[in-house]
């Protein structure tokens, strides 16, 4: 049985680069939901065309932990929620280099510093940062850094040292970020990245499936990071944390997971589409499928509060794919 006749017109608009619109979104989840494995074959096909047989993979490490002041809904970290997270102030220098050096070892080649907080306050914690930073680059790999709200200068101290791409979340549509945080908005994050793209730095941003939100919001979404102009867009499935307000959240089923993979593949065909935190939890004995749906990046190791999957299994799972990590 082939292919319906608008399944592959969406295909093709998709590919040619000319972009699918909002007014297209309600047409793309219902034929998801009337043929899922016709769509996520076609988001596959776009997957290939564009990064061919080639998986980008990253790593992180939790460089700064809790005692933030922002009160997100789904973080561990946050001192307005009462999780039982580990606290500690920015890790040594030798520390975080070495765990790049181990992701390098692994096969990864970008590298986040993540930390937690509004921002970096401390202009001893930015200088520490940039010679990472420097340091990261000579091993082989790509900084990446997490460091939420940064301005200008900052921006530039860190581009000056070496940094690549700047990870800044905006974590779920504009509608629904009041139900996720209040202690910032999401405008200010928006402006954050516009900031981080004028000083010259790639753009990584994306956020958290499973809310409580649609897949309409998830929609608003794509195209917003489409306008800022993202590079890389993370896409992390929400493991519910004791302590914190969604700890009763996070009833996605795995075909939603790669519905909603699909979904931004769709809607961003020449964007890197990252599957990232809670991907084991969400996608349980579908997880090989993201690639399928149109995945074509990785956040390998552990996460920043919690255990990920181990770089040994997740690199037979991408051998025995036929897929291999790198650059295109």
């Amino acid at each position: 049985m082939g292919i319906p006749e608008n399944q592959e017109e969406t295909y093709q608009r998709a590919l040619s680069g000319g972009g699918l619109s909002p007014s297209d979104v309600p047409g793309l989840l219902t034929s998801m939901d009337v043929s899922p494995w016709d769509m996520l074959g076609l988001a596959g096909r776009l997957r290939e065309f564009r990064f061919r047989h080639h998986i980008d993979a990253c790593s992180i490490i939790n460089a700064k932990s809790g005692n933030c002041s922002e009160d997100c809904a789904f973080c561990a970290q946050s001192a307005h929620n009462h999780a039982n997270v580990e606290t500690y102030p920015l890790l040594p220098e030798d520390v975080i280099v070495e765990t790049a050096r181990n992701a390098f070892d692994h096969g990864v080649r970008r590298f986040c510093i993540v930390t937690s907080g509004r921002g970096i306050d401390s202009d001893s914690d930015l200088g520490t940062i940039a010679r990472c930073i420097e340091k990261i680059r000579g091993i082989g790999i790509m900084p990446c850094a997490t460091l939420g709200t940064l301005d200008k200068g900052q921006l530039k101290t860190l581009r000056d040292a070496g940094l690549n791409r700047f990870h800044h979340n905006i974590e779920t549509a504009k509608a629904y970020f009041p139900k996720v945080c209040t202690t910032h908005s999401y405008e200010e994050r928006i402006e954050t990245l516009f900031t981080a793209r004028d000083v010259g730095l790639s753009l990584c941003s994306g956020g958290i499936m499973g809310m409580g939100e649609s897949m309409e919001d998830r929609s608003e979404m794509a195209f917003a990071l489409r306008d800022v102009g993202v590079d890389s867009v993370p896409l992390n499935f929400l493991m519910p944390i004791p302590g914190t307000p969604l700890e009763g959240a996070g009833n996605m089923t795995p075909m939603e997971a790669l519905k909603t993979i699909a979904l931004f593949r769709f809607l961003l065909p020449d964007k890197e589409i990252r599957v990232c935190g809670g991907r084991m939890n969400a996608l349980r004995d579908l997880h090989p499928l993201i690639f399928l749906a149109g995945a074509n990046g990785l956040l390998m190791g552990d996460y920043l509060t919690t255990k990920g999957r181990g770089y040994e299994a997740d690199l037979r799972m991408l051998s025995d794919l036929g897929l291999t990590l790198g650059y295109e």
